[in-house]
């Protein structure tokens, strides 16, 4: 075979590989690595890394002797997302205790991430998990209503200044385990019309549907 036909049989070898990568990729129902990411990314986009496993209203008041629970807010202090004023609380009628009330500051009020359910709620949230690995997969198929179990890796790099302070991290431990490197997750993921979507993961009250970025498109 001559220079001229092996050139060419690279290039449409070439060429015949590009569209078969292309079309795996834009097969969304595929039950693959990408799809998989794509679906857990989509998911998470909606749903960030918050400092509070529910939401909350403010302003509060706490105890200034219970320093289980003025030691977070005070955190939050010192990052200038709330503010802290000290008042006189009557227990009975002779005697009274000391209280902290915090509220959101004007900083704050921009970093606060609103509960669309519940007016005057939210959380102070941090980030968004970005898979770095898919690590295992239950046996699935591309049929649409096929599920998989998949474990996976994500690490969450776009934390604000807030979240990456000393101050805070040691008052709420999970934000630096969080922010540390990789940490591993699990997730179920369903195959449906439009591609694969999170169908539960930890900590999820209900099955995921499409109205909140969980469909692959």
């Amino acid at each position: 075979m001559n220079i001229q036909a092996v050139q060419s049989t690279l290039r449409a070898a070439t060429l015949c590989g590009t569209v078969v990568l292309l079309a795996t990729g834009c097969n969304k129902k595929a039950d693959n690595k990408l799809n998989f990411t794509d679906a857990i990314n989509t998911y998470y986009s909606a749903h960030p890394a918050c400092l509070w496993s529910e939401t909350i209203k403010f302003p509060v008041q706490a105890d200034t002797s219970d320093t289980s629970k003025t030691t977070g807010y005070d955190a939050l202090v010192d990052q200038g997302v709330l503010v802290r004023t000290t008042a006189e609380k009557k227990k009975m009628i002779i005697a009274s205790k000391q209280v902290n009330n915090y509220d959101l500051s004007d900083k704050g009020r921009s970093a606060w991430t609103a509960d669309v359910q519940q007016p005057g709620f939210g959380n102070f949230c941090y980030g968004h998990r970005k898979v770095s690995s898919i690590d295992s997969t239950t046996p699935t198929t591309n049929a649409v209503g096929a599920t998989t179990q998949v474990s996976y890796h994500y690490t969450i790099s776009d934390a604000p200044a807030w979240a990456t302070a000393a101050e805070t991290q040691n008052a709420y431990p999970q934000i630096r385990a969080d922010l540390a490197g990789p940490q591993a997750g699990q997730v179920t993921l369903a195959n449906t019309d439009k591609g694969w979507v999170v169908w539960s993961a930890p900590g999820e009250r209900k099955p995921a549907s499409s109205a909140d970025g969980k469909v692959v498109e």
